[in-house]
């Protein structure tokens, strides 16, 4: 059973939504980032080091404080306002004409560290640590995470009643990808509440390194509280939770910088041990379904289908795509044993489209692509749920949650 709650959320008022509103902070880079935020982006507030001249250590003492001082000044210019009651909110997406819809609620940090919320990858301490400083010092998640929920009838009642009304916010984002947000009555707050408290699980589908900061500082502030009774405001930490059945997964490629010293013709030749290789010419391949991938070598196209016997369907990890490259291809003929460290080997997400993955090897710059057949949401929650860990780089979540539509403060 998993603890949510309502909250106070601090917004931009309506004219400013969508100014206000930014990509993650991940996603994009301190250069980038500079030459994307406008007066009132919250980048400023996210990605504070792009105020500095030039751009300053991200992960320095004055950047930290910089978030801080932002984030008040927002306040205080009133492009960013604190709801007079407690609220949950629909925050709905559309991209290439579909729509999902997200409850926006606070989710209680010992629900993650006893499993209840259930991870699918490892966190970087670094990362993990850079999170922290910033909800620590801000006494607020700035940016939510992205959870899924077992589908639910009763919710999806709600949701549908709560947007029949005019919508909060409705915006469409410089990528082409609409935002929507109601603010659901508090009329509605004690009965979803009730209904999540059946709810045996979420699943954290984007966000790892948000969730285990807040859960830390959670952490941190219960130990400092002598007199902790476990719903204090700090305990509960900002998501935006989608029923499984809306959301997609799209892929997640991989670019090679070279062959480990083989000819194309031995790389080919090793390759048939384990695939059926079919070349295909210039024109682009996407996989068709599962244990079959598209390599780019050389100007061509190739499609490579991993021979039966070679992987494991039964295995929650083995049986996926991301596992048979990296064991019969990576690993095996390559030599590239470990993705997060190794310097040869680099990461596309599909919203950039298999023509990129061309682009880097017609350039010089990479020698080999391979394109995947998408995870599923139903083979993610599998690997959640046995308390398996994917490897690293499996999972590209569309579109993304914009950063500033609300936030949680727990001053």
């Amino acid at each position: 059973m998993v603890r949510i709650k309502p909250f106070q959320g601090i917004r931009p008022p309506k004219e400013h939504a969508a100014e206000v509103a930014s990509r993650p902070y991940d996603v994009l880079n301190s250069a980038e980032a500079k030459a994307e935020a406008t007066e009132r982006s919250l980048l400023h507030i996210i990605k504070p080091e792009i105020d500095f001249e030039p751009i300053a250590d991200e992960h320095s003492e004055q950047v930290y404080q910089k978030a801080v001082e932002n984030f008040a000044a927002w306040q205080e210019r009133g492009w960013l306002c604190q709801d007079e009651e407690e609220h949950y909110y629909v925050y709905a997406q559309t991209m290439d004409g579909r729509t999902q819809y997200g409850l926006v609620m606070c989710c209680h940090f010992e629900d993650y560290l006893s499993g209840a919320i259930k991870k699918h990858e490892l966190t970087r301490p670094d990362k993990e640590e850079d999170r922290m400083i910033h909800v620590r010092n801000q006494k607020a998640n700035i940016e939510p995470v992205f959870f899924a929920y077992p589908d639910h009838a009763d919710i999806d009642a709600i949701v549908a009643e709560v947007t029949t009304a005019t919508p909060e916010y409705d915006f469409v984002a410089e990528d082409g990808f609409g935002h929507t947000l109601w603010v659901v009555p508090a009329i509605y707050n004690e009965r979803i509440t009730t209904i999540f408290d059946t709810i045996p699980a979420l699943y954290v589908a984007d966000g790892h390194h948000r969730t285990a900061a807040a859960a830390r500082v959670g952490a941190e502030c219960k130990a400092a509280n002598p007199q902790h009774t476990g719903e204090e405001e700090y305990c509960y930490f900002l998501a935006v939770t989608f029923p499984e059945s809306q959301l997609r997964i799209i892929d997640y490629n991989r670019v090679v910088k070279d062959l480990n010293g083989l000819s194309e013709e031995e790389f080919l030749s090793a390759l048939e041990a384990d695939f059926a290789v079919e070349k295909l010419g210039a024109e682009i391949y996407t996989p068709q379904s599962l244990h079959n991938f598209a390599m780019y070598l050389g100007g061509a196209w190739y499609s490579l289908t991993a021979r039966e016997g070679t992987y494991d369907d039964n295995d929650p990890i083995g049986v996926l795509d991301v596992t048979v490259l990296s064991n019969l291809v990576l690993d095996k003929i390559l030599g590239i044993s470990d993705l997060r460290t190794s310097k040869r080997i680099d990461f596309v997400g599909g919203i950039r489209g298999l023509g990129e993955l061309q682009r880097r090897v017609d350039s010089g710059e990479m020698k080999v692509a391979f394109a995947l057949y998408p995870v599923s949401m139903r083979q993610l929650i599998d690997i959640a749920d046995t308390g398996n860990i994917m490897p690293p780089k499996t999972t590209w979540f569309e579109p993304k949650l914009r950063s500033g539509v609300v936030i949680h403060s727990f001053k």
